[in-house]
């Protein structure tokens, strides 16, 4: 399955991969990356508002690396505690509080301290940092309360994770009974080789580890999360050095994903 990797593959040694792509990526936005960025790519590949986003510090836009728009899938309520696990520099987060309003909370946990770095100064230029906290961890053993989250939002991380059961299953800890899950992730069309799953590099390219489209709702529901169903798709490799990388059979591209936890 494409829910784990393969048999003697270096968790650790992908983690730090990672870590290190996206702490670059922070500090040198504009430098070479294997995947698309920024607010135009947000407007024009994953359908984010132009004017939502102009109200955005730089600090969070530029730095924006999402694969879909987990915010089209369903409402924030004012009020409402939300949590953006992998946060990045926090655009998806920042639009969250402005939707939760001063009475919610928006929490964001990240394991790249530049990417902290820049979600916490992009929450302090635009008047949000009353509503947003964010926090150092992981996405498998998040630093939250159990059963203390309205909706957790996810986009472009799962695919990331060597055991993506676990992942989710800590979502279901994090959430409140009839909690949601609004996740963006990038899928295949078909399971991946071997070889391309044992591929550090094509990991942290959001593909080595992306499942395919079958198994989400499969792993969702092993999890405990029910109503899982796909709502939109996303081109969100077209142009890119990645696109060329895997065969084009694959279909590689994202999807908009709901689930909840069971009330």
């Amino acid at each position: 399955m494409a829910s784990q990797c393969p048999a003697g593959f270096n968790v650790e040694r992908l983690r730090e991969h990672v870590r290190g792509m996206y702490e670059r990526f922070a500090r040198s936005p504009a430098g070479e990356f294997h995947f698309h960025r920024g607010s135009a790519y947000a407007v024009e590949r994953l359908r984010y508002d132009p004017a939502e986003l102009a109200q955005l510090p730089a600090a969070c836009t530029e730095r924006f690396a999402g694969v879909g728009n987990p915010l089209r899938i369903g409402p924030l309520h004012a009020g409402e505690t939300v949590l953006d696990h992998a946060c990045g520099a926090g655009l998806d987060l920042l639009l969250a509080a402005r939707r939760v309003g001063e009475r919610g909370r928006a929490i964001g946990v990240d394991m790249t301290p530049a990417m902290r770095e820049f979600a916490s100064q992009a929450a302090r230029t635009a008047g949000l940092d009353a509503v947003v906290e964010l926090r150092a961890g992981l996405f498998e053993d998040l630093p939250v309360e159990s059963s203390s989250v309205d909706v957790v939002l996810s986009n472009g991380v799962l695919n990331l994770a060597p055991d993506k059961l676990r992942v989710l299953r800590e979502i279901v800890r994090v959430l409140r009974p009839g909690g949601r899950l609004y996740l963006a992730d990038v899928i295949v069309q078909r399971e991946l080789s071997l070889q391309v799953r044992s591929n550090p590099d094509l990991w942290a390219a959001c593909i080595g580890g992306a499942l395919p489209e079958t198994e989400l709702a499969q792993l969702a529901a092993a999890a405990g999360l029910e109503g899982a169903h796909l709502l939109e798709h996303f081109d969100c490799f077209g142009g890119t050095e990645t696109n060329v990388r895997v065969a084009a059979d694959l279909q590689v591209h994202a999807v908009n994903f709901f689930a909840q936890r069971p009330a």
